[in-house]
């Protein structure tokens, strides 16, 4: 099954070779037949600390590395 790729912007990049990647979606409401947007936020594992707050980037899906990590960072997106 392949793996899931997201992308978000960080939010955070205070942790030890952790971002935390807010990744936002949209979609027509049932009822009301607007546009909403919705966004979640994922720990995703950055080995260089090379990103910081502010950064556009893709995250796969990936192995539990910590109790909240279950991604990693793949490419800066452009």
């Amino acid at each position: 099954m392949p793996k899931r790729v997201l992308q978000g912007v960080v939010v955070s990049d205070k942790g030890d070779k952790t971002v935390v990647v807010r990744v936002e979606r949209r979609f027509k409401h049932p009822e009301m037949k607007k546009v909403v947007r919705k966004s979640k936020k994922y720990h995703a594992h950055d080995e260089q600390n090379k990103f910081k707050e502010g950064d556009l980037i893709r995250i796969r899906e990936c192995r539990p590395i910590s109790k909240l990590k279950t991604w990693e960072v793949v490419t800066e997106a452009t």
